[in-house]
């Protein structure tokens, strides 16, 4: 049976009557301080507590317990993590200020159907601004948003958007407050209605509008509007009500997959601008090998993709995270393909893969340092990035090759008798210098900018060359004295190597 809305309190903080207007910024203060800037944390999505509750939420009515932290709906929400909004939505209901809203809705609406053909933009002002977002029911169209920003220089679309996201979070939790109570009454239900479709509304004109951060952008609505749909659950809320939770919860899977398709369109768009750059070859030379700033663009949306994943993964519907997830590896394998392919501009084939091996590491690094509980496989170790079977082994192994394989190959393995035996090991000798220093004159100026890997890749060139050299003296000792006078010794060549890739 539904029941009857809370009425408005005789007084509100200031004083004023029941019968009056709601005093406007009630509630838009406490809104505004609940942080959502960057990327959407998995606990933005409000719940009911025991120990988190204020002291706001403690002052309710008592004829209002029969949705108390102690509820089974209450523990279901209580998981979802930070409850500003759970509080600040309870709040507004206790107090009454929601059930004006509705009131104020219903004046305005054709009786009896309720469909808020009258006025909705009149009837929602007051809600609006409570909830910071006015401003949406201001713009249908590009040039009123951008008309919007330029009116209000304060306030920048990513601004906007962290509103939009706000004001979302609370409604749901208001309507969930509601049906928690089982005020389900056909008003409330075309309220929530209204209210939702007038936010959804302006997404596409944001999108449109949405340029260097619109990735970020619609991962942050793409998160909000998940996490709240997932609210929406007959067994988490109240079996009592399937029909209104599932015209409610088909609103948000709707706009969810609507967001989850322009996350796509957009990793397509941002795939056809690196693939085409026409100044890899260029950058790659004049990077040393360095990490291109295509791959870190690349691995930014990637970090931003399963950041999201992480916030949501608890709460999303399943085919949203699937889709997530699928696009996150199907984005990562594209860039490994795109730089084999890319690296094949480059003649020199040190560099090509000193290059492959920068950015291979830096995706291995990047990715598991962003989400390690994303993919639990990934690690930053070294040691893991480095196994014999992984790709950035067999980039370093194809490095060491081209690079210090005819290096080590001037010293002769075979051993002739006599004088000619002296020739050939003093020749090969002076061949192995003199491929040493060209090679280390060549790349010492090229860059491995991760530090650890640094370390790594000289070890292993020690290890390949300045080894098979200091063997190669011991076996000849004869050889020390032309070493020392060329001031070629193994701990001299050793330190050389130790100056590479720096830059």
């Amino acid at each position: 049976m539904a029941g009857r809305l809370p009425a408005v309190p005789e007084a509100s903080t200031d004083g004023a009557k029941a019968d009056h207007p709601p005093v406007v910024g009630l509630y838009r203060d406490r809104i505004q301080a609940v942080s959502v800037s960057g990327v959407w944390r998995r606990s933005i999505i409000f719940g009911h507590g025991g120990s988190g509750s204020s002291s706001a939420s403690n002052s309710c009515p008592s004829d209002n317990s029969g949705y108390s932290s102690g509820s089974a709906s209450a523990v279901a929400l209580e998981r979802f993590g930070n409850q500003d909004f759970g509080r600040i939505a309870r709040q507004m209901v206790s107090d009454g200020y929601t059930g004006r809203m509705v009131e104020e809705f219903v004046e305005v609406s054709p009786a009896p159907a309720l469909k808020f053909g009258g006025s909705p933009d009149h009837a929602l002002k007051n809600w609006f601004s409570e909830l910071d977002v006015d401003w949406v029911l201001q713009i249908h169209d590009e040039p009123g948003l951008r008309q919007l920003l330029r009116d209000k220089p304060a306030s920048t679309l990513q601004d906007l958007v962290e509103r939009w996201i706000r004001a979302l979070t609370v409604i749901v939790a208001n309507i969930t407050e509601l049906l928690f109570a089982f005020y389900t009454t056909p008003a409330v239900v075309q309220f929530s209605k209204a209210s939702i479709t007038e936010l959804f509304d302006v997404v596409d004109v944001i999108i449109i509008v949405l340029e260097a951060e619109k990735l970020q952008a619609v991962l942050d609505m793409f998160t909000c509007v998940c996490g709240v749909s997932h609210i929406f659950t007959p067994v988490l809320i109240s079996p009592k009500h399937p029909s209104v939770l599932n015209e409610l919860g088909g609103m948000l899977e709707r706009q969810g997959n609507r967001l989850s398709e322009v996350i796509s369109s957009t990793m397509e768009e941002v795939r056809k601008l690196v693939e085409e750059d026409d100044s890899w070859a260029i950058e790659i030379l004049r990077g040393g090998g360095e990490v291109h700033n295509n791959t870190r663009f690349i691995m930014d949306c990637i970090v931003s993709m399963s950041n999201a994943w992480t916030s949501m993964r608890n709460s999303a519907p399943r085919h949203n995270i699937a889709n997530l997830d699928s696009l996150i590896y199907r984005t990562i394998d594209y860039l490994k393909g795109l730089l084999y392919t890319k690296s094949g501009s480059c003649s020199d084939q040190s560099l090509r893969y000193l290059f492959l091996l920068n950015n291979s590491y830096f995706i291995a690094h990047v990715f598991s340092q962003s989400s390690g509980s994303f993919n639990p496989l990934m690690s930053n170790l070294l040691t893991l990035k480095l196994a014999p079977a992984s790709e950035c082994r067999k980039y370093m192994d194809s490095y060491l090759d081209v690079s210090w394989g005819h290096v080590l190959s001037c010293i002769p393995k075979s051993r002739f008798p006599g004088p000619i035996h002296r020739w050939i090991n003093t020749s090969s000798l002076v061949k192995f210098e003199s491929a040493f220093h060209k090679t280390y004159q060549t790349q010492k100026l090229w860059k491995v900018p991760d530090p650890e890997l640094r370390d790594a890749l000289r070890m292993a060139i020690t290890e390949r060359v300045i080894s098979g050299y200091r063997d190669y003296l011991e076996e000849h000792p004869e050889l020390g004295k032309h070493v020392g006078c060329q001031s070629s010794s193994p701990e001299v060549l050793e330190g050389m190597l130790g100056e590479l890739f720096e830059g």
